[in-house]
């Protein structure tokens, strides 16, 4: 019995999702914004900054429950996800050209950095070191490592991609990648 409500509550979650149930929508925008506002507060945003990133990571949910990428089990998986995405999105405004402010490591301690192509290898840089240091050593690095790394992290290149531009087979690509961050690494380790 239990069994059939938790299917029947999530498919009238997804259900008034698709229909545009305004309450059920009100809901959710109102139950989340405030984690994030705080998150993104917290990370050297603005409450601008955060109203932007939550409307896309709210429409990236509702796009997502639409064309059914994203079955939610549950309303808190709902916002989990969204939080989720929100939480994505400032990181790549963080890491993006245009926020040049100088973000120490603590400040971004207690995001996840995921990145289904590094596995998580490179979060302890920004945990450990200060950005500014890790883009000085950045500097310091041969012009093909900085050009692959532009690539990866700037760019959002896939490695496959890169693999292309740098006519090479994808495994070596992610060897030359590690190597490459394992000296930006040591350069940064050695500025302290």
């Amino acid at each position: 019995m239990r069994e059939v409500y938790k299917v029947d509550h999530r498919l009238q979650i997804v259900g008034a999702i698709k229909r545009n149930d305004s309450a059920t929508l009100q809901r959710i925008y109102s139950g989340n914004y405030p984690k994030v506002e705080a998150l993104i507060l917290k990370n050297s945003g603005t409450k601008d900054h955060a109203k932007d990133i939550f409307q896309e990571a709210f429409l990236a949910v509702w796009q997502n429950v639409k064309q059914d990428k994203f079955i939610p089990q549950s309303e808190s998986s709902i916002n989990g996800y969204l939080y989720t995405i929100a939480k994505n999105k400032w990181m790549d405004v963080l890491r993006s050209q245009g926020f040049k402010k100088t973000i120490t490591a603590t400040q971004l301690a207690h995001f996840e950095i995921k990145d289904e192509e590094n596995n998580g290898i490179d979060d302890d840089i920004l945990k450990d070191e200060r950005l500014e240091d890790v883009m000085l050593a950045f500097k310091n690095l041969g012009d093909a490592c900085q050009r692959l790394l532009r690539m990866f992290y700037f760019e959002k290149m896939s490695m496959n991609l890169i693999a292309e531009e740098l006519n090479l087979d994808s495994a070596s690509t992610r060897n030359k990648k590690y190597r490459c961050m394992q000296k930006l690494r040591q350069l940064a380790l050695k500025k302290n």
